[in-house]
C-alpha cells in the first residue's frame, strides 16, 4: 500500500468532519504503515529526508483551500493539500519566497515551541498582528498569507467574529433612480454578513475564511474580494449567494468553518487520543494557570524572570508562584507534576495567550454593556518607558441602569502625534471593537493643537465625518490653565512661586537635608502634642514632604503651599543649619536669602492669598475628575466657584489681612504699618519715583489684580457655558422642581441631534415633555434630584425611561458629553506602573492586554475562569480539549477535587 492510499481514510474523515472510533482505527492503520516505512528506510538515509507525520494529515483549513477532494489531490501530486511540497528544502525555498513577497511577515530563528498547539504554530513564520484587520474591505486574503499561519489568522478572525459595526450611519447612493443604502437589519438575518466602511460594500465572513476555488454559485467574488454594493437586490443577492444546494460554495465554507471551530474533529485531537480523565486533568491545570495569571495581572506584576532555568533561585513571578502553589497543595502538586513534559502549559507563549484571553473577555464584557448605545470618546497620547508614543482610548456611555460609565478599552502605538495619524489609529481601534464613529456623540481632549485645532485638529476631522460628535475641552485641564495664568499674573506673585520652588529644591537637595527636615518635623509634632495644640488619632500627624509645583500637575500649587505652612518651622530650621554649616559660599548666600524672604510680610501675605484662592479651585478640580461627573453639574460647580471668588474679591480683604497678621505674630515676623509708603515695584527711590502705601501695594497691586485675573480667566477659559448646546441642556436641570424647564429649547436640543431625532420624533417629543414635567413635579421620587445623573437613575428605577423614551434619550445624550480626561490620565499612570524601565521591551499587545485587565479590574474580576478558558482554547488550535459539560451540570469531580482540595 502506498503512503497516499494509507492516508486516504483519514483525509476523507477529516473532510467530512469525522471523529470517534472509526477515525481512531484509520489513524492507527496510517501510523502502522508509517512505522513500517521508516523501518524499511536505508540506514544511510538521514532522518531529515523522512516526511514528518503531520505532513500526511492536512488541517481542516488546508482542506478548504483544496481544488479538489483531499484524497484525490494528494494521490495525484503527493503534496500537501494547499499545494506546497513537504520536503524540507522546498519548504525552506517557499519560506524565503514568502519573506520576499510579504516583508511584514516575521521569520523567527529559534521559536519557542509548546506542544499544546498545532504544528502550524510551531513553524518558522509568525503571524503579524497588523495583518488582522477588522474592515473586510481592507483585509489581506487568507490565501495570500503564508501557509503556516493561515490557521492562526482564521482563529484570530473567528475570535473577533464578523465585522458588523453597531450604530453605523450607512451612506446612501443612487441606484435605479432611488437613494438606497445597506440595512442594519440584514445583520440579524444573515449571521455571516459583514460590512466594509471603507468600501461601502458587503462581504461574506465564511467565504473569506474558507473560500472555495472555482466556485460556481452567485457572488463568490463579490462577497470575498470586490464586495457587494447593489443594495436594490440586497436580500435576493444574499439568498443567491447562500444557494439552495447544500453543497454550494457558501455552505461548504460554512461547514468547513464549523468543523474548524470544533477542535475535536481536528487531526491533532484525533492523534492525541485522550480520555475524559485526561481532559479533566488538563482543565484543572489550566484553571490553576489562569488563577496565577489573574493575580499577576491585577497586581501589575511581571510574569517572566531573568533566569528561568531549572537551577535558578528566582525563575520569575509566574513560575515561582506556581511552585509556591504546589508547595501549599499536595493534590495540586500531584496534578501538575503528572503532566507530560510537553504539556506543562507554562511556556511564555502560553502565558501571553492566557493574558490575551483575559483581555478579550474583559473587552467583550465592556462592548456588550455598551450595546447599540451612543458614546463619547476620550483620547490622549503619552510616551511609554521605551520612548514610544501611545494613544489611549476611553469610552463614556450611559448603561442600562442610567449610570454614567467611563471604560478604558486600549492603547495604540502611533508613529507620530499628528491629527491624521491619531484619526487613523482611532478608526482602527473602534473598528476592532465592532463600533462605528457614527455612534460618537462627544469628544474630550486636552488643549493640544493637534487635538482641539478648529481647522486641522482631531476634533475637526471627526466633526467632518460626524457633525454630532460635539467637542468639549477638558474642564480639569482648563482649570489648571487658569491656575497657571494666575500664578504669573503679576511680578510679585511670580516672584513668590519662584522663591517657593527654590525653597523646595534647596531643602530637598540632599539626603542629609531631607533627614534633618523630617527629624525637625517629628520633633515639632511631638512638641505640639505635649502642649495640647494638636491631638493624636488614626491617620493624623503623618510625615510629609515638600513637593514642587508643576504646571502640568493638577492641584500641585495648592499642595505645595499647604505643606509649606504645615512644615514652616522645620523648613526654617534646615535653612538656618545650611546657612551656618554649608562650606559653599553660594549655598550659604542662597539659604540666607531664602530665610529673609520667607520671614517677610509680603511672602506670608501672598502665600495666604494663594492658599485661599487655590483651595477653591482645588476642590473644583477634584470634583471635575470624577468618572460619573456630568456636564451640567460641572458647569454649576464652575459657576459656584466663580461666585465664591467674586465674594472674596468684594469682602475678603479684611479677613485675609487679619489671618496674615496672626500668622506673622505667631512666627515673629514684622508686620508693616499699612499707611507707611514705599516705592512702587520696579521703581527707584533715589530717582524720585512715585511712592505708594503698603495698603495700596497689597490691596490694589496684589489682592485685586490676582482676583480680577482669575475671574477673567474663568470667563474666558470656560466659554462652553454660554454655548447654545449647554443652554438647552440646562433646561433639563431638575433642581428646584425643574425651575429651568423650557419645552421649546429642549425641542431645539433634539434638532441638534438630527440623527437621533427625526422630524416626527420632534413633534412627539413636545407632547412627551409636557406630560413628563407634570408627572415629575407631582412625583416625590424626583423631589430630591439635584442633577442629571440622579434624574436618569430615578427614571430607570421608576421605569419612566420606557414611558418617556424620547425624553430619556435627551438625558442620555446630555450625560454622554465628556467633562474631563482624568480617566485617560489615570490610564497613563497605570502604563507607567506596568511598563517600567525594567520591562521596557514589552510589545504593544502584551502591554495593552495587561493595562486593560489592570485598569478595568472590576469587570475582570467578575468574569468566570471558565469563560477565560473557553476563549483561551479558541484562539489557537489545541491538542487537548476541556471536557464537555452537560447543560445544567456543574464542574467535573476531578476539577472540584483538585481546585477545592
Amino acid at each position: 500500500m502506498s503512503t497516499v492510499e494509507a492516508t486516504r481514510p483519514v483525509r476523507d474523515l477529516v473532510a467530512r468532519g469525522g471523529s470517534g472510533p472509526r477515525a481512531a482505527r484509520a489513524t492507527a492503520r496510517v501510523l502502522a504503515h508509517l512505522v513500517l516505512r521508516m523501518k524499511g528506510t536505508k540506514k544511510s538515509k538521514t532522518c531529515s529526508s523522512i516526511r514528518p507525520v503531520s505532513s500526511y494529515f492536512p488541517s481542516v483549513s488546508q482542506l478548504a483551500n483544496s481544488n479538489q477532494s483531499p484524497a484525490a489531490a494528494a494521490e495525484e501530486t503527493d503534496t500537501n493539500v494547499d499545494g506546497t511540497t513537504s520536503t524540507t528544502q522546498q519548504q525552506s525555498t517557499a519560506q524565503q519566497q514568502q519573506q520576499q513577497d510579504n516583508p511584514n511577515t516575521h521569520i523567527v530563528v529559534n521559536p519557542e515551541v509548546d506542544s499544546s498547539s498545532t504544528h502550524s504554530e510551531n513553524a518558522s513564520v509568525e503571524l503579524n498582528p497588523d495583518d488582522i484587520v477588522a474592515d473586510p474591505g481592507l483585509r489581506k486574503p487568507i490565501e495570500e498569507l503564508d501557509v503556516n499561519i493561515r490557521d492562526l489568522a482564521r482563529r484570530e478572525y473567528l475570535v473577533k467574529g464578523p465585522f458588523q459595526p453597531v450604530g453605523h450611519k450607512f451612506p446612501s447612493k443612487l441606484i435605479a433612480g432611488q437613494m438606497r443604502r445597506f440595512q442594519a437589519k440584514w445583520f440579524k438575518r444573515y449571521d455571516w454578513l459583514e460590512y466594509s466602511v471603507s468600501k461601502d460594500a458587503a462581504f461574506c465572513f465564511y467565504c473569506f475564511l474558507f473560500k472555495q476555488p472555482r466556485a460556481e454559485n452567485f457572488g463568490t467574488e463579490s462577497f470575498t474580494r470586490v464586495g457587494f454594493s447593489y443594495w436594490k437586490n440586497g436580500i435576493e443577492a444574499c439568498d443567491q449567494h447562500v444557494g439552495k444546494n447544500i453543497n454550494s460554495a457558501h455552505n461548504k465554507a460554512r461547514k468547513y468553518c464549523e468543523a474548524f471551530k470544533n477542535q475535536r474533529q481536528g487531526v491533532d485531537y484525533v492523534l492525541a487520543v485522550a480520555t475524559k480523565k485526561d481532559e479533566e486533568e488538563y482543565k484543572a491545570r489550566m484553571l490553576i494557570m489562569i488563577g496565577i495569571a489573574k493575580f499577576l495581572l491585577l497586581q501589575a506584576l511581571a510574569f517572566r524572570g531573568h533566569d528561568e532555568s531549572s537551577g535558578s533561585n528566582n525563575r520569575g513571578n509566574f513560575l515561582e508562584m506556581l511552585k509556591w502553589y504546589k508547595g501549599k497543595d499536595e493534590k495540586a502538586a500531584k496534578l501538575l507534576d503528572s503532566a507530560p513534559t510537553n504539556r506543562q502549559m507554562t511556556a511564555p507563549k502560553i502565558q501571553k495567550q492566557i493574558c490575551k484571553a483575559c483581555a478579550h473577555v474583559t473587552t467583550k464584557a465592556i462592548i456588550d454593556d455598551i450595546g447599540d448605545k451612543k458614546f463619547a470618546v476620550l483620547v490622549d497620547e503619552a510616551r511609554d518607558a521605551s520612548i514610544k508614543e501611545q494613544m489611549a482610548l476611553v469610552l463614556r456611555y450611559v448603561n442600562n441602569k442610567g449610570q454614567v460609565i467611563e471604560r478604558f478599552v486600549g492603547v495604540k502605538h502611533v508613529p507620530d502625534t499628528t491629527s491624521a495619524s491619531l484619526k487613523i489609529a482611532l478608526d482602527g481601534m473602534l473598528k476592532s471593537l465592532g463600533l462605528s464613529i457614527s455612534s460618537v456623540r462627544g469628544q474630550g481632549y486636552d488643549g493640544a493643537s493637534n487635538m482641539r485645532g478648529q481647522f486641522h485638529g482631531l476634533q475637526r476631522r471627526i466633526l467632518d465625518e460626524n457633525p454630532y460628535a460635539f467637542y468639549i475641552h477638558c474642564f480639569a485641564h482648563q482649570l489648571q490653565l487658569v491656575v497657571v495664568s494666575v500664578a504669573k499674573c503679576c511680578s510679585s506673585v511670580l516672584d513668590f512661586f519662584n522663591y517657593a520652588t527654590m525653597i523646595v529644591n534647596t531643602v530637598n537637595a540632599s539626603c542629609h537635608r531631607k533627614d534633618k527636615l523630617l527629624q525637625s518635623q517629628h520633633d515639632e509634632i511631638v512638641n505640639q502634642i505635649e502642649t495640647g495644640d494638636i491631638f493624636t488619632g488614626r491617620g493624623k500627624n503623618q510625615q510629609t514632604n515638600l513637593v514642587r509645583p508643576g504646571d502640568t500637575r493638577w492641584g500641585s500649587h495648592h499642595k505645595t503651599l499647604c505643606r509649606l505652612v504645615h512644615m514652616w518651622k522645620p523648613v526654617l530650621h534646615v535653612l538656618e543649619n545650611l546657612s551656618d554649616d554649608a562650606t559653599n559660599a553660594t549655598q550659604k548666600t542662597t539659604a540666607s536669602g531664602l530665610l529673609e524672604k520667607m520671614e517677610s510680610f509680603e511672602f506670608v501675605f501672598i502665600m495666604n492669598l494663594m492658599i485661599t484662592i487655590l483651595g477653591k479651585t482645588n476642590d473644583l478640580s477634584t470634583c471635575l475628575q470624577r468618572k460619573d461627573q456630568n456636564i451640567m453639574r460641572a458647569v454649576g460647580l464652575i459657576g459656584t466657584t466663580l461666585k465664591e471668588v467674586e465674594k472674596i474679591r468684594n469682602t475678603g480683604w479684611d479677613e485675609l489681612l487679619e489671618d496674615t497678621e496672626g500668622f506673622c505674630l505667631a512666627h515673629n515676623i514684622v508686620v508693616p504699618n499699612m499707611e507707611d509708603k514705599i516705592p512702587a515695584r520696579g521703581r527707584s527711590r533715589c530717582r524720585g519715583s512715585q511712592l505708594v502705601t503698603y495698603y495700596d501695594h497689597f490691596h490694589h497691586e496684589i489682592f485685586n489684580v490676582v482676583l480680577d485675573q482669575i475671574i477673567v480667566e474663568f470667563n474666558n477659559r470656560f466659554a462652553e457655558r454660554s454655548t447654545q448646546l449647554l443652554r438647552c441642556i440646562a433646561c433639563l436641570d431638575p433642581k428646584n422642581s425643574f425651575a429651568n424647564f423650557d419645552n421649546g429649547k429642549l425641542v431645539e436640543l433634539a434638532r441638534m441631534y438630527a440623527d437621533d431625532f427625526s422630524q416626527y420624533d420632534c413633534i412627539v417629543l413636545r407632547d412627551q415633555l409636557a406630560t413628563f414635567i407634570v408627572d415629575a413635579r407631582d412625583d416625590p421620587n424626583f423631589a430630591n434630584c439635584i442633577d442629571l445623573g440622579n434624574l436618569a437613575l430615578n427614571m430607570v428605577l421608576t421605569e419612566r425611561h420606557k414611558t418617556f423614551p424620547l425624553v430619556y434619550r435627551l438625558i442620555e445624550l446630555a450625560l454622554i458629553l465628556p467633562v474631563a480626561t482624568a480617566t485617560v490620565e489615570r490610564a497613563f499612570s497605570a502604563m507607567k506602573i506596568i511598563k517600567t524601565d525594567l520591562r521596557n521591551k514589552m510589545n504593544d499587545d502584551w502591554m495593552n492586554h495587561s493595562m486593560l485587565c489592570y485598569i478595568e479590574r472590576d469587570i475582570f474580576t467578575s468574569i468566570e475562569d471558565d469563560k477565560i478558558l473557553d476563549c483561551f482554547q479558541s484562539i489557537r488550535s489545541r491538542k487537548k480539549q476541556v471536557p464537555r459539560v452537560a447543560s445544567g451540570s456543574g464542574s467535573s469531580p476531578m476539577i472540584d477535587e483538585e481546585m477545592v482540595g
